[in-house]
């Protein structure tokens, strides 16, 4: 042990020296640069930060773009824009420039504003930052001058930006998410000698200096300021801290992420995309009804769900088990006819799931908190479903926080592992209640007719067919009316194809059409390359959203019916899919 020791204390002094050395080389003028061209041969720096990709296709879409400039083949129906672009991040960047190009093409002033960092989480050198700034300038600069892309390393007067409190403030909310975020945790110590504290420090260091370099550059431009903002998610990392500047600084922002259906894209204006606001889209289309081709849609993306199944160009596959019918699901879980509750849970530390408390301090509060309500409810069952998406992640487990209440669980209380052979539409099949948070699994227990109570700010709620309480009185208030009488509080026909309707608009109208997905965007590219993406063809399907991203209202057009997959199964009534 003694030995051990000696050599973990050894390697901390090499590991100490190293960036204390890199830091002085740092300091020196050119050094980093001469390293990097010399040593390197002006590659990239770290292999965590290849910009390989983007180099290869820049010569073809810059020249794609530039002559659908020349051409005018848009007719100029829209007035040019100063769009700014902003990222961090390599797989970021990338696609930044693609999309950016793709404005410019289209006749708008376009500037990518970036962060050469490969890693949020860690810290870099001075050094290691004036050899990734060199070699990220230097590989952008291929996509000029149609598109003019700066490093927010190159303005040096941006750490002497005094920020306003209340932007500094909203900043240092954003660092305690993207340190909930990394380690997938709701409670975060950022004070003391911990690893969280470590990691928010530095999330808020970076985050202050995107949003000073960002203001200064801003302030800078005087009259030819930035008249739309995209950023990437809006609501972590750099990406969050300048989404925030900008408000602060009145530019109109336009958020976007890229979800589980390839060709399509999320966004969102003076919001954070990830908060999924239906709220204008449903009013636009909720008196309209879903023809029967639209229905037959809706239909099959459930059953295919349901199956653990993929669907045309859904690419994520959250159930492991097809369905095996809820018969078979009270016998292996050894449940019998009293009533149950299902709690389908989160993720923790989800996007999806931070800052959407209600009346709880977060999703662990409501979790544990129901679950403590249950154990003297034994008239009824209670099952906890954990997110089958705990297989891919490092955080702790949802069964961890039931455990730090219950460590022994009552008989009438169960847990369902993320890997447990278990389907969640078996466990919706047999519900009586359904509790959640956020999960997308509460507008389909409401398609198939069970009651449940939103307790997180989820896009159904408040769409017509949810319960929707607000404070923990009234929580737990419904669960005892629903638990008195099960049966009674099914809900009804209207609201059943209500919820139906609202899934379809969800799934299918809600995310845009979009040639590029971030995960694929250098294959799609031989399918949709920049030219056929400018052109009259590709406008026709594109048009509408290259709108939209720069701020322009959306119209109030359904996404083009899909055509169902051979072989798919759909259910003639929607109250079948249960």
């Amino acid at each position: 042990m003694p030995v051990l020791r000696s050599a973990i204390l050894a390697n901390r002094a090499v590991q100490h020296n190293k960036r204390s050395l890199k830091q002085v080389l740092g300091e020196l003028p050119l050094a980093a640069e001469m390293y990097w061209q010399l040593r390197q041969g002006g590659g990239p720096p770290l292999k965590s930060f290849s910009l390989h990709r983007i180099q290869k296709w820049l010569p073809t879409i810059r020249a794609q773009a530039e002559a659908a400039v020349h051409q005018d083949i848009h007719g100029r129906e829209h007035p040019s824009k100063r769009i700014v672009i902003f990222t961090t991040l390599r797989y970021w960047i990338e696609h930044a420039v693609v999309m950016g190009l793709a404005l410019a093409g289209q006749g708008h002033q376009v500037t990518l504003l970036y962060l050469p960092f490969p890693q949020w989480k860690r810290p870099y050198s001075l050094f290691d930052q004036r050899r990734l700034n060199a070699y990220a300038r230097k590989t952008l600069a291929g996509a000029g001058p149609l598109l003019h892309t700066i490093s927010l390393l190159d303005l040096p007067q941006a750490a002497q930006e005094q920020l306003p409190p209340a932007l500094v403030k909203m900043i240092e909310e954003v660092s305690l998410r993207d340190a909930q975020y990394t380690l997938q945790v709701e409670q975060v110590e950022t004070d003391g000698d911990l690893p969280s504290a470590d990691l928010y420090y530095l999330r808020l260091e970076r985050n202050l200096l995107a949003a000073r370099a960002f203001t200064h550059w801003v302030q800078s431009l005087q009259q030819q300021r930035p008249e739309v903002l995209l950023t990437p998610n809006g609501s972590i990392l750099e990406m969050g801290a300048i989404y925030q500047a900008a408000n602060h600084l009145g530019i109109p922002t336009v958020t976007y992420e890229f979800g589980e259906q390839r060709g399509r894209i999320w966004l969102a204006q003076q919001s954070e995309v990830m908060l999924q606001e239906t709220g204008a889209l449903w009013a636009a289309w909720k008196d309209t009804p879903l023809s029967e081709a639209q229905w037959q849609q809706i239909r099959a993306l459930y059953a295919s769900r349901q199956n653990a199944s993929l669907w045309e160009n859904f690419a994520r596959l959250w159930q492991g088990q097809p369905s095996q019918g809820g018969a078979q699901v009270r016998q292996a879980l050894g449940l019998d006819q009293r009533p149950v509750a299902v709690l389908p849970a989160n993720v923790i530390g989800d996007s999806l799931t931070l800052g959407r408390q209600v009346f709880s301090e977060n999703m662990t509060e409501w979790l544990q908190r129901t679950v403590q309500s249950f154990v003297n409810k034994e008239q009824v069952q209670l099952v906890v479903r954990i997110h089958p998406g705990e297989r891919y992640t490092t955080g702790p487990s949802v069964a961890e926080v039931v455990r730090n209440v219950l460590p022994e669980l009552p008989p009438h209380i169960h847990l369902v592992q993320a890997g447990d052979p278990i389907n969640t539409y078996d466990l919706i099949e047999i519900a009586d209640l359904g509790l959640v948070y956020t999960t997308t699994v509460g507008m389909e227990m409401c398609m198939s007719g069970v009651p449940v109570i939103a307790a997180g700010k989820t896009h159904y709620r408040g769409k017509g067919f949810t319960l929707d309480p607000g404070t923990w009185d009234q929580y737990f208030h419904m669960v005892e009316q629903f638990l008195d009488d099960p049966q009674a509080h099914r809900l009804s026909r209207p609201q059943v194809e209500q919820a139906w309707h609202y899934a379809y608009r969800f799934f299918f109208d809600y995310p845009c059409p979009f040639p590029w997905h971030l995960l694929d965007y250098w294959k799609e590219l031989e399918t949709w390359p920049m030219s056929r993406v400018l052109s009259a063809e590709g406008q026709a399907l594109y048009g509408s959203t290259f709108q939209y991203l720069i701020g322009e209202p959306r119209k109030a057009e359904p996404m083009a019916e899909q055509e169902i997959p051979l072989g798919a199964e759909s259910p003639e009534d929607p109250f079948e899919a249960a």
